[in-house]
């Protein structure tokens, strides 16, 4: 019987945590899971927000990593992307992970 493989939403600011995210993304694919991220998101003909709302809604696990930057903002709502993020990940269905780096 096969493992299931878990699909892991991993939510920051990028450019001042670069060497953060590659290292967790390293980490989740030798464990056996999906790592989701800006990294894979295509130019696609739909709203980012719309592409990034459905990566998390189809992931098991968000890994929030969290430095000192609020990151880009989102015009419509005025709130970061990665803000967006966590409020927007249905808490009851799945779970969050968070890591705090202190720069």
């Amino acid at each position: 019987m096969a493992m299931k493989r878990y699909q892991v939403f991993v939510s920051s600011t990028y450019r001042d945590l670069v060497e953060e995210r590659a290292a967790v993304i390293s980490c989740l694919l030798d464990n056996g899971c999906i790592p989701v991220g800006m990294e894979q998101f295509p130019a696609m003909p739909v709203s980012q927000w719309d592409y990034i709302r459905k990566m998390i809604d189809g992931s098991d696990y968000y890994l929030l990593i969290v430095a000192g930057k609020y990151g880009s903002i989102d015009p419509q709502s005025g709130l970061s992307y990665t803000e967006k993020e966590f409020k927007s990940f249905n808490i009851f269905s799945s779970f969050i992970c968070f890591f705090t780096f202190l720069l």
